[in-house]
């Protein structure tokens, strides 16, 4: 076979100086192969080894080639390599200059480290890294950070000096992403902190049962409030879009004690609205006797012996109806005995029977 001029000494069994290097076997004149110019085209003998095939003849030179002293093939051509470069750097630069925000992105530019600018969404140029670093911060997604709910209680102290524990989740999301990166070193624990601070000191101003009840509405618009209040202050660039409570309990210690209260408190309520509605029954009843009681004085006035008459017999009326009497005009005639000593002899009769 042909071999070629840059590779054809791993195909002969000579050193590459000829005679006078290594593993010559004379062929060569003195002086080395490049005496009268390389052979080009010129053809190896084939392996003249019965013990080893031509491929592991191929291999034992080409080991050979590779010791100590001998030349390594001819290297690439150095365009080859340039190019090659250049062609990385090409490609490097068009995918680290090249980013493409997402409409809900915002895309947060450093250079060396510090904030140059901010990156709206579409697709937008940089310097290449490096150099240019950019950090894409979603600014629409609302984020849910949850308080008081774990394993262990959060009791806070209210107004009029009760524990209550309570459970809250912070909603929010990101409004500006330059503030949120560098201004604060845990942006995500700040807010909780700042939100826990808001909570305590809204409960320490109301009683519990406000707590428990109707007015957990206007506390977590004032805790929303101040807690954004507090984070302005502080530069964050976040945005607290509300506070919502979902449990507002007593301490698990004096649960049942507390449900006992709150049912004496139930039951009480129950009498006293009941002994309101009496109360009302009767005002109101004693309001009509009065008005009929001047109707009746203003009757009177004009014609006293008939209103006085007529009241006489409306009274009686009143009092007789419930009576079982017959009433009868006089004079009564008495019931008179047919037989004189009637009345006498009867009963002596009916002793005299008995017996």
């Amino acid at each position: 076979m042909n071999i070629d001029p840059g590779w054809g000494s791993f195909a002969d069994s000579k050193g590459p100086w000829g005679a006078g290097g290594s593993g010559g076997d004379g062929d060569e004149p003195p002086g080395g192969p490049w005496k009268d110019g390389p052979k080009r085209g010129k053809s190896s003998p084939a392996p003249q080894s019965g013990n080893l095939s031509s491929f592991e003849e191929f291999l034992r030179r080409n080991r050979a080639r590779w010791s100590p002293g001998g030349q390594f093939p001819r290297r690439p051509d150095g365009s080859f390599v340039l190019w090659s470069i250049v062609a990385v750097l090409c490609l490097w630069m068009l995918f680290t200059s090249t980013h493409s925000i997402a409409p809900e992105q915002r895309g947060v530019v450093t250079r060396f480290g510090r904030y140059v600018y901010t990156l709206g969404p579409g697709v937008g140029m940089t310097l290449p890294s490096p150099i240019e670093r950019v950090k894409k911060i979603d600014v629409e997604s609302i984020r849910t950070s949850d308080l008081g709910s774990g394993s262990e209680e959060d009791l806070m102290l209210t107004g009029d000096q009760n524990l209550i524990n309570i459970a809250y989740s912070v909603r929010w999301n990101i409004r500006d992403p330059q503030l949120y990166l560098f201004e604060l070193k845990d942006p995500n624990g700040t807010l909780n902190q700042v939100a826990e601070s808001a909570m305590r000191s809204v409960i320490s101003q109301v009683s519990l049962s406000d707590a428990m009840g109707d007015k957990r509405i206007e506390i977590e618009d004032k805790v929303a409030q101040i807690t954004q209040q507090i984070l302005d202050r502080y530069h964050s660039g976040i945005e607290v879009q509300g506070i919502a409570i979902k449990q507002a309990d007593p301490p698990q210690a004096v649960t049942d004690a507390f449900k006992d209260v709150q049912a004496a408190q139930q039951d009480a309520q129950k009498y006293e609205n009941q002994a309101r509605a009496y109360a009302v029954q009767i005002t109101a009843k004693a309001q009509g006797e009065a008005t009929a009681f001047d109707k009746v004085y203003a009757q009177y006035k004009l014609a006293p012996e008939v209103t006085r008459r007529r009241m006489y017999y409306d009274t009686m009326e009143q009092v007789l109806s419930k009576v079982p009497k017959t009433v009868v005009e006089t004079p009564v005639v008495p019931y008179l005995p047919l037989k004189p000593g009637a009345d006498t002899q009867q009963p002596q009769s009916q002793q005299g029977q008995g017996q």
